[in-house]
Order: structure tokens, then sequence, then C-alpha cells
């Protein structure tokens, strides 16, 4: 597995191990409680990897030319390892209720599903652009990888703020 998506898979077990459902419901005021921040990552997950198995089955690349805005925001995230906040999700990464227990238990092995896949096509295509994401546009494997490491740990950091408060 590669090594960002295993720091992550590690990352997320570090938070969700044990975690009590009265933990997976707090929320700050107007925020997604955990239980939906989870989801969202796993929306992220799953939705990559729909993503990637259309490259395969196109037996193509479908990246996009990429636009100056979307340069700019892939030198902010993959060059300085920042991943902004205050940007809404697109539609199909919000949470909509899917059952936690199902999202708990299947969010890693989702992590190695999408590494497979991603890994197939880049063994396939190579490392040039492989899929767009919906705001960065066209990434690579690695930056596939690499996105899903920071977004994770963007995420990650408001859980464990919830997790530990009022403890």
């Amino acid at each position: 597995m590669d090594h960002h998506l295993a720091q992550l898979q590690q990352e997320i077990l570090a938070v969700v191990s044990g975690i009590t459902p009265e933990r997976l419901h707090r929320r700050r005021p107007g925020k997604w409680c955990t239980a939906e921040i989870l989801e969202h990552l796993y929306l992220t997950y799953t939705g990559t990897t729909k993503g990637f198995q259309r490259v395969m089955e196109a037996k193509r690349s479908l990246a996009t030319l990429p636009t100056w805005r979307q340069r700019a925001r892939k030198v902010v995230i993959f060059g300085l390892n920042y991943f902004p906040s205050g940007r809404q999700a697109p539609p199909v990464a919000r949470p909509r209720g899917l059952a936690e227990e199902k999202v708990v238990a299947e969010i890693t092995p989702k992590i190695s599903e999408m590494d497979e896949i991603i890994s197939a096509c880049e063994q396939s295509l190579g490392r040039g652009e492989l899929l767009d994401h919906p705001i960065l546009g066209p990434l690579t494997a690695a930056q596939w990888r690499k996105f899903h490491l920071l977004h994770g740990r963007h995420h990650l950091k408001q859980i464990r703020g919830l997790v530990t408060e009022n403890n």
C-alpha cells in the first residue's frame, strides 16, 4: 500500500478505535458531527474509487486541462502541504445519512480499495494526470494519494477536537 494512504488508515483507526456513539454525535453549532465528518471522508474514498474505475474502463486518462485557479490551488495543497478550511464539500461528498456503523467499519477498507484501483490505473496508464478532482482539476495518482492524506488530516483534527471536548 502507498505510504500516504497507509498513514491515513493508521490515523483514522487511531481516532475511531473505541469511539462511543455519544462522541460520534458531538458537534459544534452549524458544523458536522463526528459521524458526518467520517461519512464525508468515506464518500470521498468511494467517489475516488468510482472515478478510477471509470479510468480503467476507458483505458485512458480522463483528466482535462487545468485552469490557472486549479494550478494555484494545487501549489498551495501539494507544494505547501496546506489544506485550507472553509470550503464547502462538493454535493457528492456531503453526508447523507449512511449508517454510522457501516461507515466506521468500512472506512479503512475503502482506503485499501481506493489504493488498489489507483495503483492499477497508474501501472496501466503511467504517472501522468489521470482523473479530475472537482476543485483541484486533473491530478496524478501520487497527487490523489497525498490529497486524501492531507484532506483526512484536516478532518481528523476536527474530530479530535470534538472527541476530546468536555471529556
